[in-house]
């Protein structure tokens, strides 16, 4: 198959859709599919991709609407560049946003006949105090949209119960599709975490957790450190390394508790081995989806210690590779000492493991084959 990803966010971008994205590309062409990424142009690309063609971006307009600072905004190609794109032989198109990359992919399946997919990936309504607009007004027009595009597509993928209740709540009454993230198993289970304690001055017998992720509002990062805070207060020797960066990083570090060292961001080539260096994996968020993270974590046999949300839900079978706590502090604490208790955690970690095995790479491009399959036979 010819398939069209369009995406507002891909590499070097360093967020949970465009490293999927990239996942999938990758597992799609080792299957002998011919993969074309339509994705946001990034300063840090100055050569040319195979199989990915980059649209105009600007940085000013990822500012004004609070995106990332790695996350240029895309903006609509004009029609001398669409031209020059590689659309009209497509057999599918699939995108995992509801707006201008959203949009371009309805018109683009225009050009071939090409069905579209959509992944649903992230939920708006936890990132609207970053718009230039009031919440409300924000949510009065964000919702009927994501509705009414999800209408438009020929098949609707979800990559957690989260983003079914979302689509739910914002008036789509069609048919969704379950339909977890993949992660490089491979990468995971070969990775070895003694460098990355000791660069970071942990001891091998140190019992450690590690929290990665974006260090923004929505993140609950601030209830994450009160309950390490707590925990350690029973165990002193616990250590906490808090990887990543982003708006709250500064505030966080001034206000952050003994034990707990800031990381900053590292490459993904080293997030194997930051997992792998973890005893457990918190994170007090309640606004993810199915977050990489926490899947790579799994995949790295360290076990989750989790606030309550469909993300937690979906992922940990409570006891076997990780426990899912109310988001207060003291729930938390005692999260992670149940967790790092000696007798508990090397089950713990063989379940984490073992709970990682459906989102293989391999098993997952293979069941968005099967996607593509069914909705180009349906448009036959």
């Amino acid at each position: 198959m010819r398939v069209g990803i369009v995406t507002a966010t891909y590499l070097p971008s360093r967020n949970g859709v465009a490293t999927s994205t990239a996942l999938f590309a990758r597992g799609l062409r080792e299957r002998g599919h011919d993969v074309r990424i339509f994705a946001p142009r990034h300063p840090q690309v100055t050569a040319p991709e195979d199989g990915v063609y980059r649209l105009n971006s600007s940085f000013a307009g990822a500012r004004a609407l609070g995106a990332p600072a790695d996350y240029p905004v895309m903006l609509a190609p004009g029609p001398l560049l669409t031209a020059r794109l590689p659309l009209r032989d497509l057999d599918v198109l699939h995108t995992m946003h509801p707006f201008l990359a959203g949009g371009l992919a309805l018109k683009w399946a225009r050009l071939s006949g090409a069905p579209v997919v959509y992944t649903a990936h992230t939920q708006y309504d936890q990132y609207l105090h970053y718009a230039p607009m009031p919440e409300r007004v924000g949510r009065a027009v964000l919702r009927p949209h994501v509705s009414a595009f999800a209408r438009r597509v020929s098949a609707v993928l979800a990559p957690g119960q989260a983003m079914v209740d979302m689509l739910r709540a914002y008036g789509y009454g069609g048919a969704v599709e379950l339909f977890p993230n993949p992660v490089d198993l491979a990468a995971f289970r070969a990775a070895e975490g003694a460098a990355f304690r000791a660069q970071f001055h942990v001891g091998p017998d140190t019992p450690l957790v590690v929290s990665l992720g974006r260090l923004a509002p929505e993140k609950n990062l601030d209830v994450m450190l009160r309950a390490f805070d707590q925990a350690r207060a029973s165990r002193p020797e616990l250590r906490l390394l808090v990887v990543g960066d982003g708006p709250s990083r500064a505030g966080l570090q001034t206000r952050a508790p003994e034990g707990v060292t800031f990381t900053g961001p590292i490459p993904y080539a080293r997030v194997p081995e930051a997992l792998a260096a973890a005893d457990a994996f918190v994170t007090a968020s309640t606004s993810e989806v199915l977050p990489m993270s926490m899947i790579e974590a799994l995949a790295s046999g360290t076990p989750l210690v989790a606030a309550r949300s469909p993300a937690a839900l979906d992922l940990i079978a409570e006891g076997e590779n990780g426990t899912v706590r109310e988001p207060t502090p003291e729930a938390l604490a005692g999260g992670l000492l149940d967790t790092l208790a000696p007798g508990q955690l090397p089950a713990l970690k063989a379940g984490a493991r073992a709970s990682a095995a459906r989102y293989d790479l391999p098993v997952r491009a293979q069941a968005l084959e099967a996607v593509y399959e069914r909705v180009l036979t349906a448009r036959h």
